[in-house]
């Protein structure tokens, strides 16, 4: 199930995104870079959690910045 999850991210989700549309994320590394990271780190459960956390907090008003998975 880790694999799928991170091969979605990865192999379908980034490799789309970066065809269609221009990088905007606020945060390094990029939200779904981190979402793929805390999958690896903490398991699909929590690392979604984790992943899903930082997608909310990446808006316009939100400064930003070097935001590893801790």
């Amino acid at each position: 199930m880790k694999r799928l999850i991170l091969f979605l991210i990865r192999g379908v989700y980034q490799q789309a995104s970066r065809r269609f549309w221009p990088r905007v994320c606020r945060y390094e590394p990029t939200c779904s870079e981190y979402a793929a990271q805390a999958i690896e780190k903490y398991g699909c459960i929590r690392g979604i959690g984790k992943g899903l956390l930082r997608i909310l907090r990446c808006n316009p008003w939100s400064p930003g910045g070097e935001d590893p998975v801790r």
